[in-house]
């Protein structure tokens, strides 16, 4: 769904709205998303990713980077190169799917294999941060990369008469671009060669993309609670011999409810770090 802490958004979203990471020590953003609690597609940077982390001045990044080892940086490089390479060819499916079809009819259903695997190859994001090549909290790093794994595998994946829907065309094309932006970032700062245009697109793209890919995952997830309601699906009943019970269509609606206090928050969050970025404002944010 895509990012939690930061946008590209692209979120969407868990687009996201994702949403990222302080590159391999370096700036961030996720899709991202609150996606399924943060999938800001968004992210966001995002609200991204995989991963919502904070974005940071360049040369204080590159300060970090140096204590990377060199194993940790190949990497690094080589993650964001191959996840900026097939979130490229994923990019590039669907604008021929649409050039040859000439419909969003069936789009998912021809690109939902990529889209899986890379989605789904971004969970080592998670373990980036769990053994501390990268610096950002595993929590926030987690709810990203999991909230769009859930809007792809529990909502999209799960749910095959919601595919065709135009809002999940929505969120493919933000989390689309944000995840190219994002990982191509990452890996120019990582070489330490980071053209300004990538990062003037880091933070700017995310001001449309994650709007979209959140408008994307919450339309997916309204689409989807008709069936959900009528099939029951996920959802655990009483009786039963853990005398537990699991509503699925009441816990889409409350992951629904959540966007509305975390989207907000995170979108003026990467508003605010895009000031500082890109026009050296100090921002000073209060401690909560």
């Amino acid at each position: 769904m895509g990012r939690l802490t930061e946008a590209a958004a692209a979120g969407g979203s868990a687009s996201a709205a994702r949403s990222a990471r302080p590159a391999p020590t370096s700036l961030a953003l996720s899709s991202t998303s609150p996606g399924c609690a943060a999938t800001m597609a968004s992210s966001e940077e995002d609200g991204t990713t995989g991963g919502a982390p904070e974005a940071g001045e360049e040369r204080e990044a590159t300060l970090k980077r140096r204590r990377l080892g060199f194993l940790a940086t190949a990497w690094l490089t080589f993650y964001d190169i191959a996840m900026t390479a097939g979130w490229l060819v994923l990019a590039i499916a669907m604008v021929r799917f649409y050039m040859e079809k000439g419909t969003h009819r069936g789009l998912y259903k021809s690109i939902q294999k990529t889209l899986k695997f890379f989605q789904t190859f971004a969970l080592l994001e998670i373990v980036h941060c769990l053994i501390g090549i990268v610096p950002t909290s595993v929590l926030v790093t987690g709810v990203q990369v999991i909230s769009r794994i859930f809007m792809v595998w529990l909502i999209t994946h799960s749910i095959k008469p919601i595919q065709n829907e135009e809002s999940v065309v929505l969120f493919l094309v933000a989390w689309t671009v944000t995840e190219i932006t994002r990982y191509s970032f990452y890996t120019f700062s990582l070489l330490d060669h980071l053209p300004y245009f990538i990062k003037w697109a880091r933070y700017n793209f995310f001001i449309i993309l994650y709007p979209v890919g959140v408008a994307g995952e919450l339309l997916t997830i309204y689409a989807a609670l008709p069936y959900v309601k009528k099939t029951g699906m996920f959802s655990i009943r009483l009786p039963n011999k853990y005398n537990v019970s699991f509503d699925y269509y009441y816990f889409l609606l409350i992951t629904m409810a959540s966007y509305i206090p975390l989207f907000p928050q995170l979108y003026f969050h990467m508003l605010r770090q895009r000031r500082k970025v890109l026009h050296g404002e100090v921002i000073v944010e209060k401690d909560d």
